[in-house]
């Protein structure tokens, strides 16, 4: 299907230093988009200059920022990729955990959509998450299903959904949101790292039993999306699940990077309840329920309406953040 590509020359990243931003705007430098990374603090800002991202301007933006500063920041911008988001709390000072999602994946998203409209700005994309559909599948998600967000996190993502939709009604800038399942590859953190180090370690695994189907997105495969929801015309206004397209179980996805890292791996079996409700009473019920629920996610829609395919394999994914984490292991031996 052949599809018209949108006049999109110079693109705002937000979180450009990020895990998925250093992916995206290295891809976008390849293919010749002017790139205006955005990051948190001046000396991120300074610290990426010596990185391969050489050509691209770096600006300060964050929350806090005014809204002239942020103006300044999309002076000129065909089109924003709004990557910066908060994730986790670090502590629980706040009375409201919503509250502190909210501030930045709401009420800053909105900000800075409404301040990207009045400069001009074309499209305005949003990554979101599979969390807003919910947390487990019996059959994969698709852009139709309710959302069914159960924790702030995701509950913040989806309100910032529903606001971009009403600023753009508003003020006419195209907005596009794109959901995505667990992100990996190098430099990944969070539970992925975690269970790249316990697959290391040799320590035996009770998940034999397990028959679950998880999506997983690689990040360049991401970044490839992203881009290409940024260029087409008839993704404006569009929601789309992506996904690499192959779901793996937990013991597939275990034994595929043991495999990867060279290292033997044992499994063995534990009944499905009685793993969540051990991990409940230890207080880890959301982290084993990861590794046992499936989580999948439909992506035909954008592969059908953008033409897209997924540029790099699974294997391919799994092989990199392996060598990846082998290479920065052995040069930190404690870690």
């Amino acid at each position: 299907m052949n599809q018209a590509r949108s006049s999109v020359h110079r693109i705002l990243v937000t979180g450009a230093d990020g895990f998925i931003g250093s992916a995206l705007t290295g891809q976008l430098e390849q293919r010749g988009f002017a790139v205006r990374m955005a990051v948190r603090t001046p000396e991120q800002a300074a610290a990426q200059r010596g990185a391969v991202n050489l050509r691209a301007e770096r600006v300060t933006l964050t929350d806090y920022s005014s809204d002239e500063d942020t103006k300044r920041a999309l002076k000129a911008v065909d089109a924003v990729v709004h990557l910066a988001a908060r994730v986790h709390i670090m502590s629980d000072r706040s009375a409201s955990p919503l509250d502190e999602f909210r501030r930045v994946n709401l009420r800053w998203t909105g900000r800075l959509a409404r301040l990207a409209a009045v400069q001009g700005v074309r499209r305005f994309l949003f990554l979101s998450s599979v969390k807003v559909n919910g947390e487990r599948t019996t059959v994969p998600f698709t852009e139709q299903d309710p959302p069914s967000p159960e924790d702030p996190y995701a509950m913040s993502k989806w309100e910032a959904e529903k606001a971009l939709a009403a600023i753009s009604t508003e003020t006419g800038i195209e907005t596009v949101i794109v959901r995505s399942p667990l992100v990996y590859g190098p430099d990944v953190r969070g539970n992925f790292l975690q269970l790249l180090k316990v697959i290391r370690s040799g320590i035996p695994l009770p998940f034999a039993g397990i028959r679950n189907q998880r999506s997983l997105i690689y990040r360049e495969n991401l970044a490839d999306a992203l881009i290409r929801c940024m260029q087409e015309e008839g993704a404006s206004g569009k929601t789309y699940l992506v996904s690499d397209g192959e779901d793996l179980s937990t013991p597939e996805l275990i034994g595929r990077l043991a495999d990867a890292m060279r290292v033997r791996v044992r499994l063995w079996r534990v009944p499905a309840r009685l793993l969540l409700c051990t991990g409940r009473m230890m207080g880890k019920g959301a982290v084993i329920g990861r590794l046992v629920d499936s989580l999948q996610v439909d992506s035909s829609k954008i592969r059908h309406d953008l033409s897209w395919t997924p540029p790099f394999r699974v294997e391919r994914g799994l092989q990199e953040a392996a060598s990846w984490f082998l290479n920065t292991t052995s040069a930190c031996p404690g870690s």
